[in-house]
């Protein structure tokens, strides 16, 4: 017991009542009366958070005895449960439990804990100045009788520890009403199993990340529990999934999960009772419907990743405040990047959208739904001058090291501001340090790092090597080929390299020997087959992000129901393998690929520890492979396209005119669709809105042809809005006979009191009035067939009067279209819209609409709105 107990010194006994706290502080602070005010304070704390762990997780009798010795402060304090050992914590700062241990760690010269057949007893010692190095003798808790190994393949360290420490949180709180007489719900009974249930799984996964040495994302554990052990898990699930409900209804002061927190303890505790009870395994990578599965989640943030990525990037915490961001972000948005860190998200937003932001985070926080995280939603952003930058909001969450959620926001222009000049480099970002390392420490790692240093030395030739590879060329699948030679020169006899496409379609580009004799059949390169939804299979993981993962079985032999393990184990069999590493191509926007490094000498494998290092050189591969592809992407001038393509409107007194163009949020391509506004020889101002078919650089470019035409005609000649179509249909059918679009042209003509629309549509969807009361009508005369199926045919014009204060909606169809749905149910949708927000700003007017209806659109959405202000 550490030190033995003098005989005569006093005990006091306790019942597991939670008032019995404050008698065993009172009770230690009389015992050690003598001692010094700080040793004295100190073990009155550190009493107190051991009696309060023998009322919460022992629940049995507890007996405290203190006594000086020599200005020595030596206290006991013994449960009766010596069946359960402690569960120690790695102590992070927003952490909500696990404290007593770590302060005893941190506070005691001295402590340990010693267990026999009664009882087990926590000891710590006390000096003024500490004699002696601390010392520990920790008896974990251990699974009681016999054991069932589960195997938890993919899992997301940083996730883990959150979705732990929240669930431990949650047991906390439930417990603390339950003993307060409040109404949790939960029989005492279920929760006393939930919080045993708890203590083991905390302490058998704990012992199984102590054996690995991780790399920097996720850990496939081989984890002991207890054989009996799968009604105590589903018992824990279920009063954790009370108590959040309980959370959302505000009866506990902790917070519901975030989706990504929540779905992944489920996962966990479904895996455990499920291969308790005889199930297979399924990987987190590739379990159906989990949140927070992507690559960017599986990795813990890092700050250095928002100052690297290419693509404007804020990262928030969850106290809606800015922790870090880039040089991009804050330059599209006009500012230095070090003045917006500590500065709320809302400084980045309209006005009009504060309220809603601060009600939507909110919301998020207290009841753990979301409505926007993994979507990409097109919103204005403020600029520093005051203007409204049209982008696409995609939020992603992210845990960091010590337990904190991280919100990390990319911003794409919607459309192209003039690019601002460019400052000198500052620090790029700048962050609140997060404290921790980058990676779980673990005793293998710590036990490791002598080995490893020398080790990483001897692959500086690898890294340099790679390096000049991938500075070498722009074009990916070349990349990747004189990658994989350095690869076999330095690390493995033979390696093939994958890349997925932009609707994650596998492509094996590369095989590479080390012997240029080695025959690779042209059947093994290409298409692969496609990954399946739920398979143990080594590639199918890394390809979702898994890894990198050590394969040391790859006999051709073992069944499978997986085509794409199938091929890979058909090419092992070609080639010869003895140990592998499959590695994602991890990079800021996703796994664009996969590495699979091959040695086939058994007597040369590769190891465990050989995973550190090849996944710090996968992932500055990654990132060459990921710029590569951005280069080629943005290689051609569409941004400058889009940017001359989107004209300036003008300015007409008593008459508000607003824009807005938004790509789709499945590409960034520039489209077929466009707004313009003039104004004729004769005063009038002209309206249009098309689209052309297509949606790529060819349909842009017949998009600015027909534009250029149309507004050629106007001006030459000022007839019916019907007549000018009908020319341009003319022209485009002898010039670009293959050509289709739909198109409204519309002259609004007034004086300043009345304001009237003459207009006419080729195949196009209806303008849209709504009145200042908020009724709503099409302007749905006028109309005709699309551009280029009749070119003779006749259009007719109409005219309508537009109301003072009114407001006159041009829109393409990406803002209402939704396959399968009618398109009369997404006229009405649009029109009620309009009518909830005909008072509106003309600004927030269509803010309000791109918002609502545009989140999700898979087409491009363009807006012209005008109203008349007399």
């Amino acid at each position: 017991m550490g030190c033995p107990i003098p005989p005569g010194v006093p005990s006091r006994r306790l019942s597991p009542a939670p008032e019995n706290v404050t008698a065993a502080r009172r009770f230690v602070r009389a015992a050690l009366a003598g001692a010094a005010p700080d040793v004295l304070d100190t073990a009155e704390l550190l009493t107190g958070e051991l009696v309060t762990n023998a009322v919460v997780h022992a629940r049995t009798e507890a007996e405290v005895w203190a006594w000086a010795d020599g200005g020595r402060a030596q206290v006991r304090v013994s449960d009766r449960r010596p069946e359960w050992g402690v569960v120690p914590h790695e102590r992070h700062p927003y952490a909500s439990t696990g404290r007593g241990l770590a302060l005893l760690r941190e506070l005691a010269a001295s402590y340990g804990v010693h267990s026999d057949a009664e009882r087990k007893t926590v000891w710590f010692d006390l000096w003024p100045e500490a004699a002696a190095p601390p010392t520990s003798a920790w008896e974990t808790l251990a699974p009681p009788g016999r054991t069932v190994t589960v195997a938890l393949r993919d899992v997301p360290y940083t996730l883990y520890w959150a979705a732990q420490q929240h669930w431990e949180g949650l047991l906390r709180e439930l417990l603390l009403v339950s003993l307060s007489g409040g109404a949790a719900g939960v029989p005492p009974k279920d929760l006393a199993v939930a919080q045993d249930t708890s203590h083991l799984v905390s302490s058998s996964m704990t012992a199984a990340v102590e054996q690995e040495t991780p790399d920097s994302t996720t850990l496939s554990l081989r984890v002991a529990f207890a054989a009996d052990a799968a009604p105590g898990v589903a018992t824990l699930r279920r009063v954790v999934d009370a108590a959040e409900a309980a959370a959302r209804q505000g009866d506990l002061l902790a917070l519901p999960a975030l989706p990504q927190i929540r779905g992944f303890r489920h996962w966990l505790f479904d895996e455990i009772a499920g291969q308790l009870s005889g199930a297979y395994p399924t990987s987190w990578t590739q379990a159906p419907g989990t949140p927070g599965a992507s690559p960017a989640q599986l990795a813990p943030w890092d700050a250095s990743e928002v100052e690297a990525a290419d693509v404007p990037t804020v990262a928030a915490d969850d106290r809606n405040r800015i922790i870090a961001v880039n040089h991009s972000a804050a330059s599209l948005l006009g500012w230095q990047a070090h003045e917006l860190v500590g500065r709320r998200l809302t400084a980045l937003m309209p006005e009009h959208l504060r309220a809603r932001h601060r009600a939507a985070f909110t919301s998020l926080l207290l009841t753990g739904e979301s409505r926007i995280l993994g979507r990409s939603i097109p919103v204005p952003a403020l600029h520093r001058d005051g203007r409204a930058i049209p982008v696409r909001l995609f939020i992603q969450t992210q845990e960091a090291v010590d337990g904190r959620t991280v919100f990390v926001a990319q911003l794409t222009a919607t459309t192209a501001p003039p690019a601002p000049s460019e400052p000198p480099r500052e620090e790029g970002y700048v962050t609140r340090p997060v404290p921790g390392p980058s990676r779980l420490p673990t005793a293998a790692e710590r036990r490791a790092t002598a080995v490893d240093g020398r080790r990483a030395a001897e692959w500086l030739p690898v890294f340099a090597a790679t390096s000049r590879a991938l500075t070498s060329t722009l074009d990916p699948p070349e990349m990747l080929r004189r990658v994989c030679r350095v690869l076999t020169r330095h690390l493995a006899d033979w390696c093939a390299a994958d890349l997925l496409d932009e609707h994650g379609r596998a492509e094996r580009v590369c095989i590479v020997h080390r012997d240029p004799r080695a025959r690779i059949s042209a059947e093994h390169l290409g298409r692969l087959p496609a990954a399946p939804e739920n398979t143990g299979d080594p590639l199918s993981r890394v390809l979702r992000g898994a890894g990198p993962l050590l394969v040391t079985d790859l006999s051709p032999l073992r069944p499978t129901q997986s085509p794409l393990d199938a091929r890979q184990r058909d090419l092992v069999t070609r080639l010869g393998g003895g140990s592998a590493v499959l590695a994602p191509l991890r990079a800021r926007r996703g796994v664009v690929g996969a590495l699979t490094m091959v040695r086939v000498r058994d007597e040369e494998p590769f190891v465990k520890d050989d995973l550190v290092l090849i996944s710090e050189l996968v992932r500055s591969i990654a990132l060459g492979v990921d710029d590569a592809r951005l280069h080629q992407s943005t290689r051609s001038n569409a941004e400058q396209l889009q940017r001359a393509l989107l004209p300036e409107l003008p300015r007409v007194g008593q008459l508000e005119l607003t824009a807005r163009y938004v790509p789709s949020s499945a590409t960034a391509e520039v489209g077929g669709d466009w707004y313009d506004a003039f104004t004729l020889p004769d005063g009038d101002t002209a309206l249009v809105i098309g689209d052309v078919s297509g949606h790529d650089l060819q349909a842009a470019v017949a998009m600015s042809t027909l534009r250029n035409m149309l507004r050629g005609i106007a001006v030459d000649r000022q007839e019916p809005p019907g007549v000018v179509l009908r020319r341009v249909d003319l022209a485009s059918g002898t010039l670009s006979p293959e050509l289709t679009a739909t198109c409204v042209y519309g002259v609004l003509k007034g004086d300043g009191g009345r304001w009237s629309l003459h207009h006419a549509s080729a195949g196009h969807p209806p303008p849209l009035l709504t009145t200042r009361s908020g009724e709503a009508r099409y302007l749905d005369t006028g109309g005709g067939l699309l551009l280029g199926v009749d070119p003779g045919a006749p259009r007719p014009s109409a005219h309508d009067e537009l109301p003072p204060y009114s407001t006159l909606l041009f829109f393409t169809d990406g803002l209402i279209e939704r396959r399968g749905e009618p398109i009369d149910d997404a006229l009405e949708r649009l029109r009620q819209h309009t009518g909830a927000y005909a008072r509106a700003p003309l600004d927030v007017f269509c803010d309000e609409l791109i918002i609502q209806l545009g989140a999700d659109s898979t087409d491009d959405i363009a807006l012209l709105a005008l109203r008349p202000t007399p």
